[in-house]
């Protein structure tokens, strides 16, 4: 195959993927980018926002995301299922920074980010 070819099919590929969804992966890659950074303001905050359960649920939510996004890029057939578990992680994860999010600006726009993300993401697995 050439790259010609390559492209095409991309560009082909990449045209069929609705508004919805491109809506839905813009979310997602959003949503994976502000947790991944909301990592490390939360070890130097310290305190609360240092829990390794949160940690670990803005870790969660940055991985799901970012696989989310993948597989609707690639038009897998199983896209539905990981918005699906997306969108269950997202909504945790939102929780999780609201609760922190007293005088944090970071912590409210992650959990605004969050929930944007779970919003999309189930509209995107009841659209299969």
């Amino acid at each position: 195959m050439n790259m010609q070819t390559y492209e095409s099919g991309t560009e082909k590929n990449w045209n069929k993927t609705s508004s919805v969804m491109q809506e839905c992966i813009q979310n997602c890659l959003e949503c994976f980018q502000i947790c991944s950074y909301v990592v490390e303001h939360c070890l130097n905050k310290g305190g609360g926002h240092a829990d390794p359960v949160h940690i670990k649920l803005l870790d969660d939510c940055s991985r799901i995301c970012n696989l989310s996004a993948d597989f609707m890029i690639r038009h897998s057939e199983f896209h539905a299922s990981t918005c699906e578990i997306c969108a269950e992680v997202c909504s945790a994860c939102a929780g999780s920074c609201e609760a922190l999010a007293l005088n944090d600006s970071m912590m409210k726009s992650c959990a605004e980010i969050c929930k944007k993300c779970a919003a999309s993401c189930l509209d995107m697995a009841k659209a299969q």
